[in-house]
């Protein structure tokens, strides 16, 4: 009775620690930051402010990955995909420029917007799928800096 006893207790003590552990999604999005890192990409979760027209509102704070650009890209755009492999700008406007269009068809799905400024250029992603996907991302990215 007293070995049941002690068992018991030990297991109520130790119960919270399991709690602590990650869930298999977590693990999987630290192992594609990490993957990203390594690639040279940054990551932030980023508050984002959505348009109005989007049908699906992505999360916010998002995951955004980003790199800086080189110089002599003073170019600013933004565009959002509304369904897959359609990306719209600020205008409803679909992507006609054949540089950006070759280098958005690439991305996956899941990449929810994708903007520059003359600093940086930014994707933001719902981080789902593998590393190949990350190395589109990658690729994308480092094509457009």
């Amino acid at each position: 009775m007293t070995v049941w006893l002690v068992v018991s207790i030990l297991a109520l003590i130790l119960s919270p620690l399991a709690w602590l552990r990650p869930s298999r999604k977590q693990s999987e999005q630290m192992n594609l930051r990490l993957e990203g890192r390594r690639m040279g990409l940054a990551m932030q979760l980023s508050p984002q402010k959505w348009p109005h027209w989007l049908e699906n509102e992505p999360p916010s704070p998002c995951p955004q990955y980003h790199r800086a650009r080189r110089r002599g890209h003073e170019d600013t755009w933004c565009y959002w995909q509304v369904s897959p492999g359609v990306w719209l700008n600020t205008w409803r406007e679909p992507c006609e420029e054949p540089r950006l269009a070759q280098c958005f068809a690439r991305l996956p799905a899941t990449v929810y917007k994708v903007e520059a400024d003359s600093r940086m250029i930014a994707l933001c992603w719902s981080e789902r799928g593998d590393t190949a996907v990350l190395q589109d991302i990658a690729h994308t990215l480092e094509a457009l800096a």
